[in-house]
């Protein structure tokens, strides 16, 4: 352990190691700081207040305020003989306009279906938020084992290069070999580096997700499935039909037809009822009245054309929009099935029957090496070997890895409720 330590720090440039004191993240831990510091889940909660707000603006007795209105006069009458008498009037009136058509109930169930839309948009975007982190951790644990396995890699070619030095100045081999294991030797330490580098970036990246402070890159711990779970295609397609984003979808249209049925019966006049009460005359002959009133509209000219058509082009436009995630959704759901089950045997091969062999040849040619049945080049073509089913192992695990994350998003497992 040691000596891998002192390999890492001279092949890596400064920065690139991680830190002893760097913090160890597990899943579940990464998936929680998400749900808490995530800056897109933030902002979806945020959004919910302005659908709250109309809400309840939708939930009063009238939408329309009622209006008070105050009137006083001055007069001057002229008497018999020519003499002016001043006095006042005044009137006090309350007036209520009252909506026709059935308006108010459109308004209260397109806020309903927009709230309702709001609550699926953070669901979604709390599952986005976890397929993200959860991409982003399984890149950080790929480049941590691969990081380890080119480590592997470079600490054998130091060994075969420092034992091929002493058979060079002993006169056992030859300059060439002596030089074609150094160059494997620095090939190891620079392929170390730029992992270093490569891991450095996906946990900066890691960080970035969960909110983390500045200074702070996150190392992790866990495991990587190498098989498919337990899923049916049949399961999956059902729960794909349920998941928030299609909800959300689905309540914007609903939202979408209750406008335009708001916009088409708004072509009613709104009716307008007033009671005011009015004192009137001089103040020897004055009078109390009370006045009712009656106001409507006439459409004659303007019959709401222009906001009957915005609605139905809203209402069209979510219907498309819908239409196109179920179905999309469906031949994601498809493909990435078909897809994985692919990824799957390729891993198993790669797992069972090349990688194990290759490492077998590893340590025999090491053997054969040291006991001078084998050269350096046969030696260096056994270890490039096992090191590229190693690489290839782990692209395999990757693309698995991409591709099951993807597949559980588009079906929407693992969705929690938001947290209030």
């Amino acid at each position: 352990m040691r000596w891998l330590l002192v390999l890492a720090l001279a092949a890596c440039p400064a920065g690139v190691v991680a830190q002893s004191g760097a913090r160890v993240l597990t899943l579940p831990e990464a998936l929680s700081l998400a749900e808490e510091g995530n800056a897109a889940l933030k902002t979806a909660r945020a959004a919910l207040a302005a659908a709250q707000g109309e809400s309840r603006s939708t939930s009063a007795l009238l939408y329309n305020n009622p209006e008070l209105s105050v009137e006083r006069a001055r007069r001057r009458a002229t008497d018999a003989d020519g003499l002016g008498n001043r006095y006042r009037e005044s009137e006090i009136g309350l007036s209520q306009p009252l909506e026709l058509g059935g308006q108010q109930g459109h308004r209260r169930n397109a806020a309903r279906h927009a709230l309702a839309a709001a609550h699926a948009d953070i669901v979604d975007s709390q599952a986005r938020v976890r397929a993200e982190v959860e991409l982003a951790f399984a890149q950080v644990l790929l480049l941590q084992r691969r990081l380890v396995s080119e480590e592997q890699n470079a600490r054998l070619a130091q060994d075969a290069a420092a034992a091929v030095g002493k058979r060079v100045a002993a006169g056992e081999d030859s300059k060439l070999d002596g030089n074609l294991s150094s160059v494997e030797a620095e090939r190891g330490r620079n392929q170390v580096a730029t992992l270093g580098e490569q891991l450095l970036e996906a946990r900066a990246s890691l960080a970035s997700l969960l909110q983390l402070p500045a200074s702070e890159f996150p190392e992790v711990a866990g495991e990587l499935p190498e098989v498919v779970p337990g899923y049916r295609l049949e399961d999956l397609l059902a729960r794909a039909a349920e998941r928030p984003q299609l909800r959300a979808l689905a309540e914007r249209e609903a939202a979408a037809q209750s406008r335009l049925l708001l916009e088409r019966a708004s072509v009613f006049p709104n009716v307008t009822l007033g009671v005011a009460s009015a004192r009137e005359g001089p103040a020897e002959s004055r009078e109390r009245a009370t006045i009712l009133s009656i106001s409507v509209p006439l459409p004659l000219f303007n019959r709401n054309q222009a906001g009957i058509g915005r609605a139905l082009t809203e209402r069209d436009q979510a219907q498309v929009e819908r239409q196109s995630a179920t179905r999309n959704g469906e031949a994601a759901i498809r493909e990435l099935w078909q897809r994985l089950a692919s990824l799957e045997a390729r891993l198993a091969r790669l797992g069972n029957a090349v990688t194990p062999r290759l490492d077998e040849n590893l340590a025999l040619s090491a053997k054969a090496y040291r006991a001078g049945e084998i050269g350096i080049l046969q030696l260096v073509l056994v270890n490039r070997q096992a090191l590229d089913a190693r690489r290839d192992y782990l692209d395999a695990l990757a693309d698995f890895t991409r591709a099951r994350i993807a597949l559980e998003q588009a079906a929407g497992i693992h969705i929690q409720e938001p947290k209030p």
